[in-house]
């Protein structure tokens, strides 16, 4: 399985797309500061994420969600939200 997440820094309201195989995981190494383009914006809570069978699927998705149009539809539905 493979899973496209949206998180959101709690420092300045910034999303980030990403992938991965497990999303607990890729959180708390947003968090830990483990990913240069993202650990000047710690601490990080998460969106939301989709799953895909294929990477294939999920990379499709992620590429989506990092266009303009996806970005749109990010902030629209996920502007002062987070999971819980």
């Amino acid at each position: 399985m493979f899973f496209v997440y949206v998180i959101k820094s709690q420092r300045d309201g910034r999303f980030y797309v990403g992938m991965t195989e497990n999303v607990s995981r890729r959180l708390s190494q947003h968090n830990k500061g483990q990913n240069r383009s993202t650990k000047a914006y710690c601490p990080w809570t998460l969106c939301f994420f989709e799953t895909y069978t294929t990477r294939i699927e999920a990379r499709k998705r992620e590429v989506y969600l990092k266009s303009g149009t996806g970005k749109e539809f990010i902030k629209k539905e996920w502007s002062g939200s987070s999971v819980g």
